[in-house]
């Protein structure tokens, strides 16, 4: 499934070069830091064992690795993957502390590394961003072992018609916010409408199941601003 905004040439490699730099602040400032939790709630829906891998898929600069690190007491390794040159300066910088990372830079629709390797697989916030949908699936369930586990935490569709409205009077303010930190607010106009744009939860089980993953299913945080979907490799 191709995306449009996405498949405008060099508009999210454009977006992210000039975003990098401060996209922690800004994600902290976006989600008034609820982002934090949001993360925290897809390692404890993982809860990922010792020794066990993981490859993180549009990584930006590294906190779905660190969070895996610290839960598997920095035993397990993890890849990160991102197809932006700055977000994964800025990682290695945050996390030159942890030892057992390997950075790479890909799209998520095309990762050079070989099939059934990881344990789990985790996109945060990127599968919005891929250029195909479908294609970063079926590359998610290529490198995932058998009996490994896929997990999406994105940005999702609201449930209650009050908090919907909310949301989208406080989206309204993000480029203007985007504008003042940043100094640009086109990078977050596009961010708001990639998310209105993308598919609705049950959309994404479908494309899941398309694409081979099985027990599909997913779990909506703070009233279905986000949701993470998960799903086996059998």
């Amino acid at each position: 499934m191709q995306q449009y905004l996405q498949n405008k040439k060099g508009l999210v490699q454009s977006v992210f070069d000039k975003v990098y730099n401060k996209y922690d602040l800004m994600n902290d400032f976006m989600s008034l830091g609820i982002h934090r939790i949001w993360k925290k709630n897809l390692i404890n829906m993982m809860s990922p064992s010792l020794n066990s891998n993981l490859i993180d898929v549009a990584c930006g600069t590294g906190d779905i690795g660190k969070l895996f690190l610290d839960n598997t007491k920095i035993d397990g390794s993890i890849t990160c993957v991102d197809p932006n040159k700055g977000m994964i300066s800025k990682g290695k910088e945050k996390l030159n502390n942890y030892k057992n990372i390997n950075w790479i830079i890909a799209p998520a629709e095309n990762l050079p590394v070989q099939e059934n390797q990881f344990d789990y697989y985790t996109i945060s916030f990127g599968l919005r961003n891929t250029k195909n949908i479908s294609k970063a699936l079926a590359e998610a369930h290529r490198v995932l072992k058998p009996g490994g586990r896929f997990f999406c935490l994105e940005f999702s569709k609201i449930l209650n018609s009050n908090l919907e409205l909310l949301y989208k009077n406080y989206s309204k303010l993000i480029p203007l916010v985007g504008g003042l930190i940043v100094g640009e607010k086109k990078p977050y106009e596009y961010l708001v409408k990639s998310i209105e744009n993308f598919v609705n939860q049950e959309e994404l089980i479908a494309l899941m199941e398309q694409n081979n993953f099985k027990k599909c299913s997913y779990r909506n945080l703070s009233g279905g601003i986000v949701s993470i979907h998960s799903g086996w490799k059998y």
